[in-house]
C-alpha cells in the first residue's frame, strides 16, 4: 500500500485548525489502500513523528511537551523519500505527501517548494500558485490581469504611516483591512471611522507587514471547490454562508457554533451556479492551480459576481465547507480524500514527462 505522510501543525496561526482538517482526513482515508504516516510540525518548527493514540486527543504541538525520540525530518536517498528518526536512524519509506499546514510555511509555497526539491508527489497546489494565492496583494494583481473581477483595493505596509483619509476616499466606508498573508479570518476588521482604523490596523500589522485594505461589497458569500489538473479542473456545486455575525470573523468561523449557516447548495438560480462554477474554473486556471482550492465569490444584488479570494489549502474540519461542496456533487468523504492523492501521482508523472531526459 501506498504510505501518505500527513503533515499538520505549523507555526502559522491556523496551528489547531490544521490538527483538525489532519484529524478528518486521517479518519476518512482508505486504509485499504493508503496507510497514512503523521507527521506533525510544532510551533517551533521541529517535526515529530506522532502515534496513532496520542493523535486522537491532540490539540496543539510544543517542543516543551514532544518526547525527543520521536524528531524526525525527510530526507531522499538513492531515489525515495523517507522519514528519518533523528534518534534511532530508523527511517519509513514515504510514497505521497498530504500537507495540510495552513498558513505561512504551509500553503504558501514554501511547503510545497520543500517536497519539490525532495521529489515526493504532493496534494494540493504547486510552488507558484500557492505563493500567489497566499499573498493577496499578488492575487488581485494576476487575477485583475486575467479579467476576473474583483474589488478595488489598496496595500498597507508596517514601515509607512497609512493615510485614512486617502483610503476612505479611494474604496468609500467602511472599508475592510486584512493581513496579506493570513487565512482564516485572523486580523481582519471592519473600518467604519479614522478611530476605528487607528486600533485595529495595529492588530492587523501583527500579522503580517503588508496589509490589504479592500472596498465593502454589499452581497452574499458563495464559495466553489476546484480540483484537478490545470488543464482539466472540475468544479463542485457551489455554497453560500449566511454569516449571522457583522462578517465572517475567525470568532464567527470557528468559536462559535451559531456565527453561520452553511447552504449547499446555494440557495441561486441554474444559471448563476453555473456561471460560479465557470468563474471558479476560470479563477483557477489563470493563477496557475494544479491540485484543489476553494474560491470564495461576493454575489452583489444585481446578480454579478466579484471573487473575493482563493484558498489553494482549505479547511477539512467539520464544518469546512470544501469536502461538503463535492458531497453535494456526489462524492464523498473518502472518495474525495482518494481522489486528491491520485490527483498528487498523476500531476508528478505529468510533471515528470518534461524532466526524463535529465534523469538518466
Amino acid at each position: 500500500m501506498k504510505k501518505i505522510a500527513i503533515i499538520f501543525g505549523g507555526h502559522s496561526s491556523e496551528h489547531e485548525v490544521s490538527i483538525n482538517s489532519a484529524r478528518n482526513i486521517f479518519k476518512a482515508m482508505d486504509k485499504s489502500k493508503f496507510t497514512p504516516v503523521l507527521l506533525g510540525v510544532s510551533k517551533q518548527g521541529t517535526w515529530y513523528s506522532i502515534n496513532e493514540k496520542d493523535f486522537e486527543t491532540l490539540e496543539s504541538i510544543n517542543d516543551n511537551k514532544m518526547a525527543q525520540e520521536q524528531t524526525v525530518t525527510l530526507i531522499r536517498a538513492q531515489s525515495k523519500v523517507y522519514a528519518l528518526n533523528l534518534q534511532n536512524q530508523q527511517r519509513q519509506e514515504l510514497d505521497c505527501a498530504f500537507a495540510i499546514i495552513h498558513g505561512t510555511n504551509g500553503e504558501d509555497g514554501t511547503m510545497q517548494g520543500h517536497l519539490k526539491i525532495l521529489g515526493l508527489p504532493f496534494v494540493g497546489c504547486g510552488v507558484m500558485s500557492s505563493a500567489i494565492a497566499m499573498d493577496k496583494e499578488v492575487m488581485k494583481i494576476v487575477m485583475t490581469a486575467a479579467g476576473i473581477p474583483n474589488s478595488k483595493w489598496a496595500v498597507l505596509k508596517s514601515y509607512e504611516t497609512p493615510d485614512f483619509d486617502k483610503i476612505s476616499k479611494q474604496l468609500g466606508l467602511p472599508f475592510f483591512i486584512k493581513p496579506a498573508n493570513a487565512g482564516s479570518s485572523v486580523g481582519v476588521h471592519k473600518i467604519k471611522s479614522k478611530e476605528d482604523f487607528a486600533v485595529k490596523i495595529k492588530d492587523a500589522f501583527k500579522y503580517d507587514h503588508k496589509v490589504l485594505a479592500e472596498e465593502f461589497i454589499d452581497g452574499r458569500e458563495v464559495e466553489c471547490s476546484v480540483m484537478g489538473l490545470n488543464q482539466k479542473p472540475e468544479a463542485a456545486m457551489p455554497g453560500e454562508l449566511v454569516v449571522k455575525h457583522e462578517f465572517y470573523s475567525y470568532e464567527a468561523k470557528y468559536l462559535d457554533p451559531n456565527g453561520a449557516e452553511i447552504v449547499i447548495p446555494a440557495k441561486i438560480t441554474p444559471e448563476q451556479i453555473e456561471q460560479v462554477r465557470s468563474l471558479a474554473v476560470k479563477t483557477y486556471q489563470a493563477l496557475y492551480c494544479d491540485g484543489l482550492t476553494r474560491v470564495d465569490f461576493f454575489m452583489k444584488k444585481d446578480g454579478s459576481l466579484m471573487v473575493n479570494e482563493i484558498n489553494t489549502l482549505p479547511g477539512f474540519t467539520k464544518i469546512s465547507m470544501y469536502p461538503m461542496m463535492w458531497q453535494a456533487k456526489g462524492v464523498q468523504y473518502g472518495d474525495l480524500i482518494t481522489k486528491l492523492i491520485q490527483l498528487a501521482f498523476d500531476k508528478n508523472d505529468f510533471d515528470n514527462q518534461l524532466n526524463l531526459d535529465f534523469r538518466s
